[in-house]
């Protein structure tokens, strides 16, 4: 494999992520005393910081490998919306297919931190399905984009927070199917099951096994396969990608048969974990690139295995490096 021929194929390519973006807002101070007005502590604020969050976080790894990248979600007409927009843009994501909504606020997690520990988190946040009329909105929006972008591959990131909702998700899919787009999914449980037909699935192994309500603790490459044909059976998905956190990934792709390059554990490589958070935004951002730019399954996970380790690498929330990932690419998969 030519990774850097691959990497360059990347900026090529167009990407929609759709799902719910978030303004995750950091506040860093000091604790030197408790409030005489209640037994808490008080915290002197020192810095605010503001960073994109939620799907926004899977577009700023899209960006971040290079590829041309659109949020198409849905914000709030409020302050927190603006400053998540202007965020985006920064990062050299196209906004221009967000939607304001008067019946919903942006979403906004407030982060406040001590001396490294978090003393609270505030969330202002609406997580019930968006309304009708919402909804019409963001597919019209999403048709204008489709229309206008020619799209590569469409990302479905859902952390229940009401902008995917049932009647949303399988409307997209259906689109995409007719445009010839392949479609990538990060699902959460309320709608686990409502993305049949997509092409690349990417839960977390929990998250099957809360799904197909599978209680037993042995993981293998026999339970996993079994895991992936249940899971088709009831989505007729093409791909099956599980993180299984320390463990790796397990890739599957219809039909599993005793081929080594059908479905596989791909353990994870040693590094030093700092932090874990993002790391499946990362892992479904390099999956749908690599798998839209080669068509290879195992490629695909094998170097989004690789992604995942390398963001946890980091402390807090980060996009992939595009250099290092070539780089351990290259000597990893050489």
């Amino acid at each position: 494999m030519d990774f850097d021929k691959l990497f360059h194929d990347f900026t090529q390519l167009k990407v929609a992520v759709i799902g719910d973006v978030m303004l995750d807002t950091y506040w860093w101070g000091n604790v030197d005393r408790i409030s005489p007005e209640a037994p808490v502590p008080v915290v002197a604020v020192t810095k605010r910081e503001h960073r994109i969050g939620g799907a926004g976080n899977v577009a700023l790894n899209i960006a971040s490998l290079g590829a041309n990248v659109s949020m198409i979600s849905v914000l709030g007409k409020d302050d927190d919306g603006d400053q998540l927009t202007a965020l985006l843009q920064l990062n050299k994501i196209n906004t221009k297919y967000l939607v304001h909504s008067e019946h919903r606020i942006t979403t906004n997690k407030i982060r406040i931190i001590s001396r490294n520990q978090h003393m609270m988190r505030l969330d202002a946040e609406m997580a019930e399905d968006m309304v009708a009329a919402d909804e019409d909105r963001l597919l019209y929006a999403f048709e204008n984009y489709i229309a206008a972008e020619n799209p590569a591959v469409v990302i479905l990131e859902d952390y229940n927070k009401g902008v995917l909702t049932e009647s949303v998700i399988k409307k997209i899919i259906v689109l995409c199917k007719h445009h010839h787009i392949l479609t990538a999914v990060d699902p959460k449980r309320k709608n686990f099951f409502a993305y049949e037909g997509a092409d690349i699935f990417k839960p977390n192994l929990k998250e099957v096994k809360d799904g197909l309500n599978i209680l037993r603790d042995d993981i293998n490459i026999s339970v996993l396969k079994d895991m992936h044909l249940q899971l088709e059976q009831r989505l007729h998905h093409l791909i099956s990608l599980i993180t299984l956190s320390e463990k790796g990934v397990f890739y599957a792709q219809h039909p599993v048969d005793q081929q080594e390059d059908e479905a596989a554990i791909l353990p994870t490589h040693i590094r030093s974990i700092a932090d874990v958070s993002g790391a499946g935004d990362t892992v479904i951002a390099v999956a749908a690139l690599v798998f839209v730019a080669t068509g290879n399954a195992r490629l695909m996970a094998e170097m989004a295995n690789i992604a995942g380790g390398l963001v946890c690498e980091e402390v807090g929330t980060v996009a992939i490096d595009k250099k290092l990932l070539i780089e351990e690419c290259k000597k990893l998969l050489a």
